[in-house]
């Protein structure tokens, strides 16, 4: 009887505290509206380059202005946890075979979280460095694998952690230790992955869309990253490139608003409502594609093709481009 009840307790204190959450305002926070619900959220500040989390942001002033610009990021938002960007795209073994980039598999994830001390009962905002799309892109690739493990109280700040600086908010260069947290995959969202078989229904059939979140030189087929084994891009397939989707401001990135990403969308031949496939090269760059047709244009039958050309070429599929002398 007192295991029962000791139950009851804590399962009407936990519903008590998720009944108090804040509700985040979508997909895109503000550093406004950051600032002023930092206690009732948990930040995670996405990264490939883990140094720049512990040392200082470096300053220079324009001498005609006198303005204070920001030169290279440093620090972070206090009581952030950091991410190592590496660790949120894993080696699996798939069919036999050895492939990389793909999202860990749910206890993997589940772990991962829980060792940056986040818990079930508050929002998660990720926050990027904010001055290239290929880092807001290391954001949106681990919002994107919180929403396959059904996770929805996730958003991303607008302008990263460049955006922070720049406006001359506050931060750190201290390091924290946290305890492990209690942050557990609440579903496995299969209808957010497309596999390569979905991918050459599609460029087969037309439909659904497809949609290539590299830079125009390697959807052309005049470069390559060389984890792709040959030049191009699936047949079919609409090019949205990554430096369309943010508008700079004072050294950041920033999301645009969705009348124009809508018209983005139209002016590159792609529907904002058809079923959508974003892929790029290794599944990086799609989350851009992904994340913009999906949560800012609202397209919600949109999926992303984990591992993309890497992994396409690796089973020997073709691509299409411009004749190479």
């Amino acid at each position: 009887m007192k295991k029962i009840q000791w139950f009851l307790v804590i399962t009407l204190a936990a519903l008590t505290t998720l009944a108090h959450a804040i509700n985040l305002p979508g997909p895109v926070v503000s550093a406004d509206w950051l600032t002023n619900n930092m206690s009732e959220v948990q930040i995670i500040e996405v990264r490939t380059d883990l140094a720049s989390y512990l040392r200082n942001p470096e300053f220079d002033t324009d001498k005609k202005t006198g303005k204070k610009f920001l030169v290279e990021v440093g620090g972070h938002i206090t009581n952030s946890s950091l991410l190592d960007f590496k660790k949120v795209r894993v080696e699996r073994l798939v069919d036999g075979k050895k492939i990389k980039f793909l999202i860990p598999e749910k206890a993997d994830f589940e772990k991962l979280v829980q060792s940056l001390g986040i818990n079930f009962d508050k929002p998660i905002i990720l926050v990027p460095i904010g001055q290239d799309m290929s880092d807001i892109d290391e954001a949106l690739r681990t919002y994107w694998s919180f929403k396959v493990y059904g996770e929805d109280q996730v958003a991303v700040l607008d302008g990263g952690i460049a955006g922070w600086l720049s406006e001359g908010r506050e931060f750190t260069t201290a390091s924290s230790q946290k305890t492990a947290g209690n942050w557990t995959s609440k579903a496995y969202r299969k209808d957010l992955i497309a596999s390569s078989d979905d991918v050459a229904a599609a460029s087969k059939a037309g439909k659904p869309q497809l949609l290539d979140a590299r830079q125009p030189a390697q959807y052309l087929g005049l470069t390559k990253r060389p984890d792709v084994v040959t030049f191009g891009h699936i047949a079919g397939s609409k090019e949205l490139a990554p430096e369309l989707l943010a508008k700079p401001s004072n050294g950041a990135l920033y999301f645009w608003q969705k009348n124009t990403y809508d018209a983005l969308m139209a002016a590159n031949g792609l529907s904002i409502k058809g079923p959508t496939i974003a892929y790029c090269n290794t599944g990086h760059l799609a989350a851009g594609g992904w994340f913009v047709m999906s949560e800012l244009v609202g397209n919600k039958s949109t999926k992303l093709y984990d591992g993309s050309l890497y992994l396409w070429t690796l089973d020997g599929r073709p691509l299409v481009g411009l004749p190479l002398n």
